[in-house]
């Protein structure tokens, strides 16, 4: 046993580490508080002698010590873990202190708390006004918290896409058609550069009769009259409206508007996960007993309705499975010899040789089908034919799909051969199925960007003229938003044939038929990570997008919002809980950490395209620039003297270079700091265990 220096043992010594230790006094401490002072020492007499913590050399009592740190002015009275008469009291020595206070002191604490109570009805105003969430409650007690976090990233995902929806259409569409519709004077960007003749043709009508189903196709590919509407980057100008007392460039603002929305993105997106993040952490922790914290903390007592309290009881149950699958899994693990161990690595690395194989033949696929698009649909023996020329102008994105449905399936039966626990199987899964939908629109992008550039050689004669391949593409950034636009719609078709053509007649089949091989096959699952996994591919075709089609986020809204009701619909209707759940705040976290990838891969094409490539000459708002970009400095140009030399500085090098070397302290600071609380935080932990079992040590020793 360990003695402190004032002759204390380890025993008497207080958890908390301080100069408090363990002493029963001559009274009770129910008889030291008039009646009815608190509920909890509420009556008059208690059997046997109550251990109190007293502190040691004359400090007060501990009562004394908690009474004072509850007197928290910052903190409402009503948060105040005391009893009504302490309440009174404390009210009354605020108000003193309110007496001494000056009146600047006075007016910020007013305001303080002011703003403290309309943030309070704001929150409240808002969570009563959150989108789908009755709904979402009951898919999380039906199915589990696993199934719930795809429908809260589904809500997530609409309400940024209609807000950038809301930011396109401000400050890009609307001003375009108020010009239009008021007839106010333009003025056309001009330049300089001679631009060659051939490179200004671009007429998207089609000449001469048109059969019936051309109006069905326009709307399907996005050609024809489609490419003379809003949707599509073609049909802006490049013009500005300049009155008395108003000036608005419309370069400029779809330069700006593409630039802050990526931005807005980003922060909303890192927010988001770094909450999620926090969470992760606590709750896949097994030092802080998550089994007692969902047994004994995890019930809200208030509840009263039966419904709910049911959906209680089935999320707390599924919770409970995981972590009950997950130490199985760690105990299988640990058993495990040299030998074993050693034949399971070697067996991880054929099968992710097998799996870089698919990916890499998916990758050939896209490409090839990429090229054969391009060179079919300027044949004439495709263009009379309607279904030929749609199977053809569609071939990428069914390429592109079907790979995206074939192989996630063949991972999911080779995942289950390299023995992970259920959390890495998931996470392996969406890690190789994240690379292959996201490198697949890399490839279909880059396929597109052969073409356009002359496979990088402008001096190559269908570039030689105009920067890019001007014979094929006349407006270049239309054909990507094309592509986009088709690839958008083909996906949202997609979902709807596998729900109506393909889980609906399952389950009518599986409750319908008693025969081996359909009741083998069994009821539909709701596979969370493949899901996932269509809407982040959405979504990072319409990051992509966006800047050659602006109103793809509007249709994309659209298209999510009625995919979350067909997919609640299918989720009561026609699938079962999965047989293999998982933990919801892990699943958050890495939804949102494949969204930011994504996000990334749809900066790497429309920076390129503002930096570097050249902007058609004969369509767009940046018509006859050298680059997209240009449109800044010729704006800062327009600056007064003061302002134009310190926008100037920002971009310079004499505060680039300063500003990086400032960010990397702050970011060095941050990380030492993160691994400081970390330590922190482990030593606690031990701190916890080692007194745990030293109160199981010490119970054990009283009997």
């Amino acid at each position: 046993m360990y003695y402190a220096g004032d002759g204390s043992t380890d025993s008497d010594i207080h958890p908390l580490g301080t100069d408090i230790t363990w002493q029963i006094p001559e009274e009770p401490i129910s008889r030291q508080f008039p009646n009815g002072a608190s509920l909890r020492y509420r009556g008059n007499e208690v059997k046997g002698n109550t251990e109190v913590i007293q502190p040691k050399n004359g400090y007060g009592t501990f009562q004394n010590w908690i009474d004072s740190s509850l007197e928290d002015e910052n903190k409402p009275l009503k948060e105040l873990p005391c009893s009504i008469q302490q309440k009174r009291e404390i009210r009354k020595k605020q108000e003193r202190k309110i007496k001494k206070k000056t009146k600047w002191e006075s007016w910020k604490e007013d305001k303080r708390r002011s703003f403290r109570q309309s943030y309070n009805k704001a929150s409240e105003t808002l969570r009563y006004a959150e989108l789908w969430k009755s709904t979402i409650q009951t898919i999380g007690g039906h199915f589990g918290t696993g199934i719930q976090s795809y429908f809260n990233f589904l809500r997530f995902l609409v309400l940024m896409n209609f807000v950038t929806f809301l930011l396109v259409g401000g400050f890009i569409v609307i001003p375009n058609i108020a010009f239009e519709a008021l007839q106010l004077p333009q003025n056309a960007t001009t330049y300089n550069s001679k631009v060659n003749a051939t490179c200004m043709v671009y007429n998207p009508n089609p000449l001469g009769l048109e059969r019936y189903y051309t109006f069905i196709m326009d709307i399907l590919m996005g050609t024809g009259f489609m490419e003379l509407t809003y949707l599509f980057y073609g049909f802006y100008k490049n013009t500005s409206v300049s009155l008395a007392a108003f000036s608005y460039n419309i370069p400029l603002a779809y330069l700006l508007t593409t630039l802050f929305y990526f931005l807005l993105s980003l922060l909303w997106t890192v927010i988001r996960s770094v909450k999620g993040f926090k969470r992760s952490l606590v709750t896949e922790d097994t030092t802080l007993s998550s089994y007692t914290n969902k047994v004994f903390a995890g019930w809200d007592f208030c509840m009263k309705d039966q419904r709910i309290i049911k959906m209680k009881h089935n999320s707390i149950r599924y919770e409970l499975k995981v972590d009950l699958e997950e130490e199985k899994m760690r105990r299988q693990h640990a058993q495990r010899t040299m030998l074993q161990r050693s034949g399971i690595y070697i067996l991880r690395g054929f099968l992710n040789l097998i799996v870089i194989s698919l990916i890499g033949g998916a990758f050939y696929c896209i490409y090839s089908s990429t090229v054969a698009s391009q060179e079919l649909l300027s044949e004439n023996t495709v263009k009379g034919n309607f279904i030929l020329e749609l199977l053809v102008g569609y071939l990428p994105s069914i390429v592109i799909t079907a790979s995206n449905f074939i192989l996630p399936m063949l991972f999911n039966i080779i995942i289950t051969w390299e023995k992970y626990t259920i959390t890495w199987e998931i996470r392996l899964t969406l890690i190789r199925c994240v690379f292959l939908r996201l490198a697949s629109l890399g490839m279909l992008l880059y396929s597109l960007w052969d073409k356009i550039t002359c496979s990088g050689h402008p001096e190559a004669t269908k570039c030689e003229y105009c920067g890019y391949n001007s014979d094929e593409y006349k407006c270049w950034e239309t054909r990507v938003g094309q592509e986009m636009y088709k690839l958008m719609i083909f996906d949202f078709l997609t979902v709807l044939v596998v729900i109506l053509l393909v889980d609906f007649p399952r389950k009518m089949m599986v409750d319908s038929c008693s025969c081996k091989p359909i009741q083998f096959w069994g009821q539909q699952e709701f596979l969370v990570p493949q899901y996932v996994l269509d809407i982040v591919y959405g979504q990072t075709v319409c990051w992509i997008g966006t800047f050659f089609s602006p109103l793809l986020p509007l249709l994309n809204t659209i298209k999510y919002f009625i995919i979350f009701y067909m997919k609640k619909v299918t989720l009561f209707t026609n699938c079962r809980p999965a047989d293999r759940t998982f933990r919801a705040s892990s699943a958050n976290f890495f939804f949102l950490l494949v969204l930011l990838l994504g996000l990334a891969l749809s900066w790497v094409p429309v920076l390129y395209t503002i930096f570097t490539m050249n902007p058609s000459k004969a369509c767009g708002p940046f018509r006859g620039q050298p680059s997209i970009w240009d449109t800044i400095p010729t704006t800062v140009q327009t600056f007064p003297k003061v302002a134009r030399e310190f926008v100037e500085f920002i971009g310079s090098q004499a505060f680039i270079i300063p500003f990086f070397g400032f960010s990397c302290i702050i970011m060095f600071y941050l990380i030492a700091l993160g691994n400081s609380y970390g330590r922190l935080v482990k030593m606690l932990k031990d701190q916890l265990q080692m007194e745990r079992s030293r109160k199981i040590f010490l119970s054990q020793g009283n009997y």
